[in-house]
């Protein structure tokens, strides 16, 4: 295959000078990190939680359906009071699987004002209830804590439309033809549940009464370059350790 984007650069998660290359002009899953495999998202999330809470490898930090490379892995390697969680159905809440918690957004475990950051990576478009996940990671941050997040802004230019719900019976109302992403869990997916457009920062404030900014970063040397490469951050107001300057 042909080479896309090839370049020298410096990894925010291997931390190392590297080379990023992609054979596929879909960059946001292809332009990897030859040292350590990583993908544009990934180094974008980093590269934020490490310019606004320097001192992350010491705070309680919670990340759901995590993957195994990338921010995941550098998080499990050193992040000390790090908490790795699935939502395992039929599982209660709370509960530890192989040393991976079971945990619903929707209805977290976790105690009021207990997690320094809350991390997921392309998580929020498959919730059915967003606004209580929301409410949730609101309710078990800290004060100065954050939700620093990564999820496909499609609809850059029209307003979030909602893709599938759930009904009283418990089925699912499909309202658009089915799409699914890929889920470490789970072979057959996950159902994307929302097209999210920039509205999504008004959405989160309703149910949290917290406010949202949207980074974007276009940073070859970094490689960081890609489509749908947001980077969200909820902070929760109160003392905090994150930098004011990004």
């Amino acid at each position: 295959m042909s080479i896309i984007l090839e370049n020298e650069g410096f990894c925010p998660i291997c931390v190392s000078k590297t080379v990023f290359k992609s054979d596929h002009p879909w960059l946001r899953d292809n332009y990897f990190c030859i040292q350590c495999g990583s993908i544009p998202r990934e180094r974008a999330l980093m590269h934020v939680l490490e310019s606004l809470f320097p001192a992350w490898k010491d705070m309680t930090i919670h990340e759901t359906s995590p993957g195994n490379r990338g921010t995941s892995a550098k998080l499990a390697r050193e992040c000390v009071k790090y908490v790795p969680s699935h939502y395992f159905k039929d599982v209660p809440s709370g509960s530890v699987i192989g040393g991976i918690k079971s945990e619903n957004l929707e209805r977290l475990s976790f105690d009021d004002e207990s997690i320094d950051i809350h991390v997921s990576q392309d998580v929020m478009e498959h919730v059915f209830s967003p606004e209580k996940a929301f409410a949730e990671i609101g309710r078990t941050l800290r004060k100065g804590g954050a939700h620093i997040f990564t999820v496909p802004i499609v609809n850059k230019y029209r307003p979030t439309i909602q893709r599938a719900k759930i009904l009283d019976t418990g089925e699912i109302l499909h309202l658009y033809d089915p799409q699914y992403h890929g889920n470490p869990i789970d072979a057959l997916g996950s159902l994307v549940t929302f097209d999210w457009g920039y509205d999504i920062c008004q959405k989160i404030f309703d149910s949290s009464g917290l406010f949202t900014h949207v980074i974007q970063i276009d940073d070859l040397s970094k490689g960081i370059r890609a489509e749908y490469i947001d980077v969200l951050i909820t902070i929760k107001q109160g003392i905090s350790s994150v930098r004011t300057k990004f």
